[in-house]
Formats: structure tokens, sequence, C-alpha cells
């Protein structure tokens, strides 16, 4: 079956069939009578066809540090309703947390027909700048604040704020953190530094030995929480950059009957599902993943219909979940 044919069966030229399939200006009689053909038959029309007429895709590349993570997986969530809801379809790319590959990626996509790309970045680096201001297609980045391309990002800073405030209003005083590398902006050096100035504000010390570094997963806070503990005998809580870093710190804490939060407190970033299964629930940030992933897809729609459009800057807000950690 193809256009010629289903013109034939509708009584219309094949032009009224490829303006009705490429959605152009047709009457409302030739609109149904094709539209009934169409049904009747079965028709799909080759997307490879579409394709070259059209110089469309519909395919917009996105690129994860990781699959296996509640927030990560909401800002899919948000992408995807946006993109399916316009007709677009999303190509997902893990990168495992190698900041390489996301160099790979980009390239990969801008070279394969995608008409746009949504990066959720980690760590950005010159040769990052230096290769998105260098394509084609129009690209937004999610979860860092950069000056280069259109970006949605989370208040990393005043979230750490809010949280070291509510747990010293709780009445800890020696506090320790477990982070990440500080080459990743957001989670890595504004979290922290949230965290150490509100301790300064409070004229409370933070040892070096009270800070601890790993990588994103619950092996950070499994094997840094016995670390802070020893080097820190008279710790009186732990904030975490994050939930799975804080889950990992209570795994170690369960394990050697240290109880939360009579003999140490627990905070964490992400108000993941786990924050309130855990037993007693996490205090933790929620932080508008759907929302950051909505609000990209819209953003990187606009540019694509409209390539002129400027870059736009978004800092989405968030909310202190207080539950029963601290």
């Amino acid at each position: 079956m193809n256009i010629s044919q289903i013109a034939k069966l509708a009584g219309v030229s094949p032009a009224a069939v490829s303006r009705y399939l490429n959605n152009g200006y047709l009457s409302e009689e030739k609109r149904a009578a094709i539209a009934r053909v169409i049904r009747e038959t079965g028709y799909t029309p080759s997307s490879q066809a579409q394709t070259l007429r059209t110089k469309r895709t519909k395919l917009i590349g996105v690129i994860i540090p990781k699959i296996d993570s509640d927030s990560i997986s909401q800002v899919v969530a948000g992408i995807s309703q946006v993109l399916s809801e316009q007709g677009y379809q999303m190509l997902l790319a893990n990168t495992a947390n190698q900041n390489s590959r996301e160099l790979d990626y980009i390239n990969t996509f801008s070279q394969n027909m995608v008409e746009g790309i949504i990066l959720l970045g980690t760590i950005l680096t010159p040769a990052h700048k230096k290769l998105l201001k260098s394509l084609k297609v129009p690209v937004v980045v999610l979860g860092q604040s950069i000056d280069y391309e259109s970006c949605i990002y989370h208040d990393d800073y005043q979230a750490s704020v809010g949280l070291a405030e509510y747990m010293i209003g709780k009445g800890c005083k020696k506090i320790g953190y477990i982070g990440v590398t500080e080459k990743d902006k957001a989670v890595g050096k504004l979290r922290k530094q949230g965290f150490l100035d509100t301790m300064t504000k409070h004229g409370l010390k933070v040892c070096e030995s009270a800070i601890k570094t790993g990588s994103f997963y619950m092996e950070n806070g499994y094997e840094n929480t016995p670390l802070l503990l020893r080097d820190n005998p008279d710790l009186e809580a732990i904030l975490c950059a994050t939930d799975t870093i804080a889950l990992g710190a209570i795994k170690y804490l369960n394990q050697n009957r240290i109880r939360i939060p009579e003999e140490i407190g627990i905070c964490g970033f992400g108000n993941g599902r786990a924050a309130s299964i855990l037993t007693p629930s996490l205090t933790t940030v929620h932080f508008y993943y759907w929302e950051c992933g909505e609000e990209g897809a819209k953003i990187l729609l606009e540019k694509i219909a409209s390539p002129d459009t400027p870059n736009k800057s978004v800092k989405l807000g968030f909310e202190l979940v207080k539950n029963e950690s601290v």
C-alpha cells in the first residue's frame, strides 16, 4: 500500500494524501475520506520516507549518568511525557557515571539525525563546552547551571543551607559530611559549600576529618561512615550529599546497632522512594525532578521550532522533608 493507492481509494490526489500525512491544509471532506481509508487499510507511512521528505526525525537524544536512580527516573519520566505528547521519541544513553562517555554520546547523537539533545549533566569540562557550542542541533542541560546553553537546575546551595539549619536547630552541633567530587558543581561543590557556610555561620567547626568523599553509590556511605566515626567519635549527625549515599550510611549504622536518631542523626538529598519506607524515615530534600524533565523538554522543543530562541536558565526550588532520622 502506498500514497497513490490511498489516494485512489479516497478519491483524492496523491498530493492531498501527502498534505494529510504532513499535517498540511486540507478540506474537512478530504481529510475525513483519507482518514477513513487509512483506518480501514491499516496503512502506516514509512518513517524513513517521511524523514527524507521533511528532514524531520522526531527523535531526541537523552544522556543520563545512570539508570538505577529515583531522581533520574523522575527526570526522564518528565521528559518522556512532554516528548510523547508532541509526537517525539526518545533515545536514551546511559554513561554509567563515566564522564568521558558523555562526549562520545553527544557526538554520536549529533551525527545520527536526532533533532535535539538533553544532557543530564554531572562534570562539565571545557571539552563539553567546546563540543556543545559546536553542535548544529539544540541542546538543553539539566542539573547544572551553565552560561553557554539553556539549562534547568536545582538550588543545591540553599537546599544544603536549609538542611544544615534544620539539623542544627534539632540540637546537632557536631556534624559530619559525606559527599562526592567537587568537579560536580551541583552535588559535589554547592551542597558541600552550603553545609560548611551554615556551620561557620553558627560558629561550629568542621574538621577536615569530618568530611569524606566518594562515589554516587551506596558504597560511599557504607565505607565512609565508619571512617567518620573513627575520626570523630563524638559525631552527632551525618549529612549525605544524596539519599543513595545516606542509604549506605544507614546500612552500616544498622549493622553495627547504632541507633538512628538517638545516637546519630542522618539525612540526604533527593526524597527517593526509600526515604519514606525506611524506619526511621529519612530526613531529606525534595527537588522537582519531574518538573525539571518537563521544562527541559519544553525548552528543547521550543528551540527546535524556533532556532533563534535565546538560551534560558531556570533555577527550581526545593522542599525540606522533615522525617524521623534527625
